[in-house]
This record gives structure tokens, sequence and C-alpha cells, in this order.
């Protein structure tokens, strides 16, 4: 299984922090958090992994290379123009090729045993979702018998960690140009009963926030 990090925005509400460096760059225990990750996906037994740049990008390429020192190959999809998740993904399409593959969103810390996804071959895609933290002020969905739903009421308790198995064929009716893979389409897909999940409860931050990250920066120290 090939996987691929989302690596390209702009970490707006990291400012004035993330005009100077790209937020997976920012140093948890003493490394880049993307280090980490390809750390991380090297464990699991991914080796073969797409990083898309774009707001310093090249920063990022600096310090990953070709990734031979942290023992995965990795492969970069550089936009001239910030695509968004979604289409960041499209871009990136004719390097992971037509089998599904990881997603991961390049702000993430966690211990997720990624291990566990690399067997899987959903029809269109599996969410790792996990409880509503307390800084979030809404839950997107629910997990009913596996499927991924949006109920759209309080039985939705679950977030997007921003960990899944994606299938190609899901972005086959996608649109043209940037967009954010859930609203255009994760979000359709659940509610027509075609995404798979799982609910996580371990360690899981997602570093949007100078809150998140001072977090992150405490649990590691």
């Amino acid at each position: 299984m090939k996987a691929m990090i989302l690596a390209a925005g702009r970490g707006e509400r990291l400012r004035p922090l993330t005009d100077r460096i790209p937020k997976p760059m920012l140093s948890i225990a003493g490394e880049a958090l993307i280090v980490h990750q390809l750390r991380w996906l090297h464990r699991a037994g991914i080796t073969e992994i797409v990083v898309n740049l774009h707001h310093l990008g090249a920063q990022i390429e600096k310090r990953v290379g070709n990734g031979r020192d942290l023992g995965v190959n990795v492969r970069y999809s550089r936009e001239e123009t910030l695509l968004d998740t979604g289409g960041g993904v499209v871009a990136a399409l004719p390097l992971l090729g037509p089998a599904p593959f990881l997603l991961l969103n390049g702000d993430i810390w966690t211990n997720y045993p990624f291990h566990r996804l690399t067997d899987l071959a959903p029809v269109a895609g599996h969410l790792v979702l996990t409880p509503k933290p307390a800084h979030r002020e809404t839950a997107d969905f629910a997990l009913v018998d596996g499927r991924v739903r949006r109920n759209g009421n309080d039985r939705d308790d679950l977030v997007f960690t921003g960990m899944a198995v994606i299938n190609p064929a899901l972005f086959d009716a996608a649109p043209e140009g940037p967009f954010n893979i859930a609203h255009a389409l994760y979000f359709d897909a659940a509610d027509e009963g075609r995404l798979t999940g799982e609910e996580f409860h371990g360690t899981w931050f997602d570093i949007g926030s100078p809150t998140q990250l001072k977090a992150v920066r405490r649990l590691t120290d």
C-alpha cells in the first residue's frame, strides 16, 4: 500500500509561526512532525509515500529529500496554486496509482497503529474516527454497524481524525480545481452508505491551533 501525506496548506490558525515554517515542519520532541509521520508509516510497512507541497514546501523537501535516510521512498506533488485537500489528492493520483492508499493529514499527532489499515481495500473509503474533543464545537459523523453515517443531530458524536484509506474511485466524480475532500466527497459518500469506518480512542491531536501545538509538546517533552 502507498500513502499520501497532505502537507501543502498554509496553517492559517498557527500564524505568525507558519509564516516562516510550514506546519508539517513544526518541531515535536526534537524532530519535524512530518519526520515522525514518515517513521510511523515505515513501521507499518508502508514505504512508498507521496507528499504534496505548496506553502514553504522547499523546507519540507530539503529535510525529507527522497526519504532514503528514513527507510522510505518519497515522491512530491508540487502545487503551483493551493488545491485544498481534495484537489491536492486529485493532482497526486498519477503518483498513487489505481490501488487504495492511506491518506494522512500533515498536522496529525497520534499513536494510532497504522498497520491496521494496510490490508484494507474499501469500495470508496475507510475513515478513522474519534470522539469529539472538547475544543471542537460540533461532530460530523456517527458509526453504525461499521458504516460511517451523518445524522445531522446529537447522535453525530465523532470527528474525522485525518487518517483514512481511500479508493481512487471515490474521486471519479470529484470537482475540478481546489476543493475540500470532506465537504465534497466524504459527506456525500457517508450519506450514501459507501464509507466504512472505525472508532479510535488513543492519542490524537489535530495541530491546528497554538493550544493544540502546546498540548502535543507538553505530552512529548
